[in-house]
């Protein structure tokens, strides 16, 4: 029994004395900050430029928002079949136009023919938007149309397809083109997207966590061997919580905030959360709501 807990002692020690010894040789490199996430106070980002008050991704949403004076939009990216860019969320096209099949079996002229606000709903329940001339807008068109607003992008494309493949560096390109990148930031759920695009920026551009990395990063912070986690991304877009992982944590926004690291709130629209969230450090919100969430910021955070 004596020689057992010698045994556990010695290991526990031994345990100890590695995690010291890492303090002492490893710590965590900050990230460089980008002037895109350069902002003094908590923003707000329309999700696909407001999706519960508008068509997502139209450019009557985008200007809906703009006009309640939110700091700029999250937006997905998908690929055509002419190799455009276009902001847009699903792989298929029918939930919110009135074509049907793939979105990457349409050419940009092609897809410019579709309604894009036939499906949507108003609060009365009514296709207030139908027939009123909304198209699907190509990344070009978003990004010159409000060159003064932060947009975060989102690459939806699966690494494993086609478009997946091709998309990131049609992406660098582009931002490269229109000299945009000090004011947009790009992410993926998919780590490997992020990865792909980097090998083109090279870290010139703002990059979010993909869902590998966001959970990584916790699962460090949580282990008491936070100091060993060496970030490789530049922003974190996501939930409160992720599955097990309470990523709203006083805690873990502290830690990411000393290595750089804004976190964007998804999905958060109620104000005591906004309130809590926003004292805790939070960077932002990426809303659907745009008019509740800016109406919540204005009265409830002290200037």
């Amino acid at each position: 029994m004596r020689r057992k807990i010698n045994v556990a002692l010695t290991v526990g020690a031994a345990g100890i004395a590695a995690w010291a010894t890492s303090k002492v040789v490893t710590k965590s490199i900050p990230r460089t900050e980008k002037k895109a996430l350069q902002f003094e106070k908590p923003i707000v980002l329309a999700n696909r430029g407001g999706l519960l008050e508008a068509p997502e991704h139209t450019n009557a949403a985008f200007t809906h928002a703009a006009s309640l004076g939110v700091h700029g939009f999250a937006v997905d990216i998908r690929l055509t079949k002419d190799e455009q860019i276009v902001v847009f969320h699903d792989e298929y096209v029918n939930r919110t136009t009135n074509f049907e099949g793939k979105l990457a079996d349409y050419t940009l002229s092609e897809l410019k023919e579709a309604d894009a606000g036939y499906h949507f709903e108003d609060k009365l329940g009514e296709c207030s938007y139908r027939g009123k001339g909304e198209t699907v807008l190509s990344l070009k068109e978003l990004l010159e149309q409000f060159p003064h607003l932060f947009i975060c992008i989102n690459i939806q494309e699966t690494p494993d397809t086609y478009e997946g493949s091709l998309i990131p560096s049609k992406l660098w390109y582009l931002i490269e083109e229109l000299g945009a990148e000090d004011r947009l930031a790009v992410t993926s759920a998919y780590d490997e997207q992020v990865d792909r695009f980097n090998l083109y920026a090279q870290n010139r551009i703002a990059i979010g966590a993909g869902n590998r990395e966001i959970k990584k990063a916790y699962t460090t912070y949580t282990s008491q061997f936070g100091h060993l986690y060496q970030p490789n991304t530049d922003l974190f877009c996501c939930p409160q919580k992720m599955g097990v992982f309470s990523i709203g944590r006083v805690g873990f926004i502290n830690f990411l905030s000393k290595l750089n690291i804004p976190i964007y709130f998804k999905g958060v629209d109620k104000p005591d959360n906004i309130t809590s969230l926003i004292n805790a450090g939070a960077a932002g919100f990426i809303t659907d709501q745009p008019s509740v969430i800016m109406k919540t910021i204005q009265t409830h955070v002290v200037e």
